[in-house]
């Protein structure tokens, strides 16, 4: 049995020669590096002032689109909550009014819908699994903000306004 002190594999450092004991080929050739990106082109965007250019791919926020007579498409199957891996969507299904039948093609609708945009993942497939087509991700920039709360959008955020 080998006992411990052969196994052990000893490192053994060369002595250092003047120059490398004075530092100052590092300290230069940190000063070097230092100097060379204080002139170079400066990464920072200084957004909102100056927009970004984005990708073709790009998607983009959330929108919940209304059909040609204005109203939402979303019949709160729940099939874009299910596809999310992130689980940043979150909705309430409920039935239309008696005496609102006639006005609607669907007897369900989304009466809370909410997605968590610190959550999501931006994967598109929430767009994939709606059978309706009522969710897109178009393009849409997101704002930045100090506070968790304002990242939680609502059905006030997200529907698409009417167009007359």
């Amino acid at each position: 049995m080998d006992s411990l002190s052969t196994r052990k594999k000893v490192i053994e450092h060369k002595p250092m020669n003047f120059w490398e004991r004075m530092y100052l080929p590092a300290i230069i050739g940190g000063l070097a590096i230092t100097i060379r990106h204080f002139f170079s082109k400066k990464a920072t965007i200084f957004y909102p002032e100056v927009q970004r250019e984005f990708s073709e791919n790009y998607r983009g926020l959330h929108s919940l689109k209304r059909d040609e007579n204005g109203a939402e498409r979303c019949t709160a199957c729940g099939l874009c909550a299910l596809s999310c891996p992130a689980e940043a969507i979150t909705m309430t299904a409920a039935e239309r009014k008696v005496g609102e039948e006639h006005l609607y093609r669907e007897e369900k609708y989304a009466a809370v819908y909410e997605i968590n945009m610190l959550r999501c993942i931006f994967c598109g497939f929430c767009e994939e699994a709606c059978p309706k087509e009522a969710i897109y991700l178009d393009g849409n920039i997101g704002k930045a903000d100090y506070s968790r709360d304002k990242f939680i959008f609502g059905k006030d955020k997200l529907v698409e306004p009417i167009v007359k």
